[in-house]
């Protein structure tokens, strides 16, 4: 089992503590992160990107010539598809992108993201963020101190108000619930920055919990 240093803000070690063998040691699956990520980007797609057909554009009910002498090819419309001016044959329509996903499919790619940046030891476990107030100048001055770069995954409880607006600003750090975090988000940034209180514990952290009784099985299906 893997050990990583508890800091402070303001960089000082205060103590240790072990990293989930079941969250942060498995082996990443990459076809399964690829095939999660993939979903949860189709997922977010509006899909609002429509086309007239011949049917829907304006115009075009009257025949332009008669079938049949006028030594011209016989038309029914000037808004067929193959008129200027004319519908669009098979095009785009409003729909849905979102594909299904398994829950457990979800979960493992989660770990395996998390297990990814722990090899990396791109995961920080910070004592806690003692703002007083906000200040975008304290929250920078605490990454500096930490030595964390680049894209930074700030992962914060809903009652550290004062730290999230505080962080908020940065514009290279990216603030997300413990509730929500994902395999795309873990993947899109360079740190992963928990608190000791939020930091997953293992026992299936992060996966779907399985319902103890058939009552609650109906339930989730529904």
């Amino acid at each position: 089992m893997a050990s990583v240093d508890i800091r402070s803000a303001s960089g000082d070690t205060v103590g240790s503590t072990d990293l989930a063998d079941d969250v942060f040691g498995v082996t990443p699956n990459v076809p399964l992160m690829h095939q999660v990520v993939t979903a949860q980007l189709a997922g977010i797609r509006s899909g609002d990107h429509s086309t007239l057909t011949r049917a829907e554009v304006r115009g075009g009910g009257r025949k332009p010539w008669r079938q049949k002498g006028s030594g011209r090819a016989r038309q029914g419309s000037t808004r067929a598809p193959h008129w200027r001016g004319g519908g669009v044959a098979m095009g785009p329509k409003p729909r849905s992108y979102a594909q299904r996903t398994p829950k457990k499919m979800v979960a493992a790619a989660l770990r395996s993201a998390l297990s990814d940046r722990a090899a990396e030891g791109k995961v920080v476990v910070v004592d806690g963020w003692n703002f007083d107030a906000p200040k975008t100048r304290h929250a920078r001055l605490a990454l500096d101190a930490l030595g964390v770069g680049g894209r930074i995954l700030l992962v914060l409880d809903r009652e550290q108000e004062a730290a999230a607006k505080s962080f908020r600003n940065l514009p290279k750090v990216h603030l997300i619930l413990p509730s929500e975090l994902n395999a795309y988000d873990v993947l899109c940034c360079d740190w992963v920055v928990f608190t000791k209180d939020n930091l997953p514990t293992g026992s299936g952290a992060g996966a779907a919990a399985e319902p103890e009784t058939e009552a609650e099985a109906e339930e989730a299906s529904e």
